[in-house]
């Protein structure tokens, strides 16, 4: 597989990702937990039906139980928290601010070991979370208290997928096929925590039902496969920057989709949090 195809390849992710907060909208009122078993066991089965079709259950073998621990509580702590946040906020501001992982993921790599954090990153920084206050304080400072604990949960969301995907580049050489098992063992971690804290409650229509298969299909499924082909064999700095378009496709996604209202404070932080993080991009590219 030659660089630009991997790169394409990843790059099907960020289209998937900007559905995400569509389909969770209307998966409501399916608690996260819930949520997060049904989407995830779709996923995992799609995976352990390309590792079975592949013959490639051998390389499983192979992976550490540290880096199948490691990519577990990835992926089930920032759904967990992303699920919750979009029910306990408006799925549009709580998705703008969970969206700030990709200046996260710049800031938290250029501290790394043989990085430099340069001008371009704080200006970007300071860029992304001027948008981020545009939506929580647009009517002022005093917004609706009852959304603070969503915008909470958003904010450490962002921060639990920068961390993960920032300590994966040192898991490179695991094979694609692991991601597989990280969605299955999400998937049952799921189902006791959903037992423990939550009350069942399915989807209440058709549109309901079809969000919670597209989620497990496309944004909690397809996309971290290839996304991880896109980090390990493509060009992870354009890939980079084209994650950054993901909050302003959200948004607008969740406006044509009537679960957002189209309005200037909205749209203007969607531009602020995109060029924000691009700008800090940019600065480690030439870094």
């Amino acid at each position: 597989m030659t660089r630009t195809a991997a790169t394409s390849i990843g790059f099907i992710a960020v289209l998937l990702w900007a559905l995400l907060a569509l389909f969770t909208a209307g998966s409501d009122p399916v608690p996260p937990f819930l949520l997060n078993a049904l989407t995830f066991a779709i996923g995992g089965a799609v995976g352990v039906i390309w590792v079975l079709v592949r013959g490639r259950v051998s390389v499983l073998r192979l992976v550490p139980w540290t880096v199948y621990a490691f990519g577990t509580a990835g992926l089930f702590g920032y759904h967990a928290l992303y699920y919750s946040a979009l029910r306990l906020a408006p799925p549009a501001e709580a998705g703008l601010i969970a969206y700030l992982w990709p200046l996260f993921i710049v800031l938290f790599s250029g501290l790394l070991p043989g990085e430099r954090l340069r001008a371009g990153h704080i200006i970007g920084a300071l860029v992304s979370f001027a948008g981020a206050a545009l939506i929580v304080l647009r009517n002022g400072f005093s917004f609706d208290a009852a959304a603070t604990p969503g915008l909470i949960l958003a904010g450490l969301c962002a921060l639990t997928w920068s961390s993960y995907s920032v300590l994966s580049r040192r898991l490179g050489t695991t094979p694609t096929e692991a991601v597989a098992v990280f969605c299955v063992l999400t998937a049952i971690l799921s189902v006791p925590a959903h037992l423990m804290f939550e009350s069942t409650v399915w989807p209440e229509s058709g549109f309901g039902w079809l969000s919670v298969v597209a989620l497990g299909l496309g944004p909690v499924g397809l996309a971290f496969y290839v996304w991880d082909i896109g980090v390990k064999k493509g060009d992870i700095q354009v890939l980079g920057v084209a994650s950054y378009a993901a909050p302003l496709l959200s948004t607008l996604v969740l406006i044509v989709a009537g679960f957002a209202q189209a309005s200037w404070q909205l749209v203007v932080a969607a531009v602020l949090i995109t060029v924000g993080a691009g700008i800090a991009a940019l600065a480690s590219r030439r870094g």
